[in-house]
């Protein structure tokens, strides 16, 4: 359950009753008129209605400038229903657990701004990473990924094909690229202060691209993007996807500062396909959870940009899959 608050001008006020009558919402209250002429009315919607009242209000009022809505969440709400009740809207709510369009726009808006802090979180956690791949240490290498905020950017991506939001596009965008180029210059310059350790198995691993970290990639940017639409929490799935990304980028730096060029370009293999199965997954499984724009123009729109970006990384992806066996078939022959 979540409360929907709507702050417009009085003039809307059967409007909203009506609205509210129309998709049984008993719960409604009112507040008293601001100076400013506007007033407030708080709706309590469960989860099976939240996106349609959304959308409805928005259609209503999507020609007025002076209005607000505002979605709060429910810790608990009472007096508690009976059992059978209870059950049932458990069953039924966990059926269509999901988080709306704009819950879900917010959330992943958010994580994929570029600014300071996502800046000293790459920084940091990339010499964290550098640092436990040098030493062959798992540990250190999880903690990287723990503070890692790589999930947004690369989610923000698939949201905006969906959406068909070119802005919100070159905004993640432009912030994966600054991380992963800061990522890289980073571990470079860790490479050439600190002696690379080619005996790390968890620094030889990444430099070895196979066809089970296309399926690790795809499993990491499916899980995020369930987990976001799905309101559950998204920190483990961030761990995944950082994993899938953070420690090829530093394999690169590391191998690019002690001139191992063949390695480099192995670790770079291995970080273009999981970038790529990431966006994938994360965009197919907006698709299936039917996150789309409100309106019929915008939809059509969304289509394209989404079957287009499909597409290209679908291409991609095949290119890179079939560098890696290339790779494998030679080297089993000469071997």
């Amino acid at each position: 359950m979540k409360i929907i608050e709507v702050v417009t001008d009085s003039g809307h006020q059967d409007t909203l009753n009506s609205i509210a009558k129309q998709h049984g919402i008993k719960d409604i209250w009112w507040c008293e008129q601001g100076p400013d002429n506007r007033y407030s009315v708080r709706l309590l919607v469960g989860p099976d209605k939240r996106q349609t009242i959304l959308d409805a209000l928005q259609s209503v009022l999507g020609s007025s400038e002076n209005y607000r809505i505002v979605v709060i969440p429910v810790e608990a709400s009472l007096p508690l229903s009976n059992a059978k009740n209870d059950a049932s809207d458990e069953e039924k709510q966990e059926k269509i657990l999901t988080t709306t369009r704009e819950e879900l726009y917010s959330k992943i808006e958010k994580g994929s701004r570029l600014d300071s802090n996502y800046l000293l979180l790459v920084l940091l956690s990339t010499i964290v990473a550098a640092i436990g791949l040098i030493e062959d240490n798992v540990a250190v290498l999880i903690g990287a990924m723990v503070i890692a905020p790589l999930l947004g950017p690369n989610i923000a991506l698939a949201l905006a094909a969906a959406l068909g939001d070119h802005k919100l596009g070159w905004q993640a965008l432009k912030t994966a690229i600054a991380g992963l180029g800061l990522a890289l210059t980073v571990s470079i310059a860790i490479g050439l202060l600190w002696p690379v350790n080619l005996t790390s198995a968890e620094l030889m691993a990444r430099t070895d691209a196979q066809l089970a970290s296309a399926a690790l990639a795809l499993a990491a940017g499916a899980a995020a993007v369930l987990s976001l639409t799905t309101g559950l929490p998204s920190v483990l799935v961030g761990v995944m996807v950082a994993v899938a990304l953070l420690p090829p980028t530093a394999t690169i730096g590391l191998m690019i500062s002690d001139n191992r060029w063949e390695l480099a370009l192995g670790a770079g293999l291995l970080l273009a396909i999981n970038i790529v199965c990431v966006n994938i997954a994360a965009k197919l499984v907006l698709m299936v959870r039917g996150i789309k724009p409100r309106k019929g123009l915008e939809i059509k729109k969304a289509q394209r940009s989404l079957t287009l970006s499909l597409l290209i990384w679908g291409v991609l992806l095949l290119i890179l899959l079939a560098t890696v066996v290339y790779r494998v078939v030679p080297a089993s022959v000469t071997g």
